[in-house]
């Protein structure tokens, strides 16, 4: 008679697995339903565990929970412009907003909720964490542009066009995600070399980079 086989050993996961198993059943969750449709039964489920073990990792209860995914998801989305600073920068952008535009993609509704705001568990903390993406986005894109000191106008234009590519983004879901993402990420990075040229005739420093960029295009 052929012995059983033996049953796996159960292992007990550590503080930071049992965190991070916890996030990520959370963040499946915001992925697809507004934070406040979110319960901790819901999260516990998710994750396989009981209510009482997701309020030993989070006494705060939903708010600590949801300001802890919403962290981790705003540190997968600000990596996503931290690019290798190597060939052309329209590959590069390219390159980071393909990364972008997947995560917007597979965090629709949680996308949504986190850049909309109007949320019942929406606090100071949670729009200084969405603030700070924005803010890690055109710091990543000036360092592309190589400019150490940017000034105002150029750091302007940085900005406003990673506001249009969180507007795109959402008006791309609110249209059945449509155009393609292909097509999507391609008229942003067109819209963003026609901004900087239009900064480029009231601002040298931006005369500069797009000069630069010719350049290297060419």
């Amino acid at each position: 008679m052929t012995p059983a086989a033996p049953t796996p050993a159960y292992r007990r996961l550590s503080v930071e697995e049992r965190r991070t198993q916890l996030l990520d059943a959370a963040l499946g969750l915001f992925a697809h339903r507004a934070p406040e449709d979110v319960s901790l039964d819901d999260v516990a489920e998710a994750a396989g565990v009981s209510r009482p073990l997701v309020y030993r990792y989070f006494p705060g209860g939903k708010q600590q929970l949801y300001e802890a995914a919403l962290r981790s998801a705003a540190e997968e989305l600000e990596q996503c412009f931290d690019e290798p600073r190597q060939g052309p920068l329209v590959a590069r952008l390219r390159r980071a907003l393909d990364r972008y535009l997947a995560f917007v993609h597979e965090h629709d509704t949680g996308f949504s909720a986190l850049l909309q705001g109007g949320s019942v568990v929406e606090t100071s903390r949670t729009t200084a964490i969405v603030d700070g993406v924005r803010r890690a986005a055109a710091e990543h894109i000036l360092r592309h542009l190589g400019v150490a000191e940017p000034g105002p106008r150029l750091r302007m234009t940085v900005r406003m066009w990673i506001t249009a590519v969180e507007a795109a983004s959402l008006i791309w879901l609110d249209e059945d995600k449509e155009p393609p993402l292909d097509e999507l990420r391609d008229w942003l990075v067109e819209q963003f070399v026609a901004v900087l040229s239009v900064t480029a005739g009231r601002d040298p420093q931006t005369a500069t980079v797009v000069r630069a960029l010719a350049s290297a295009d060419g």
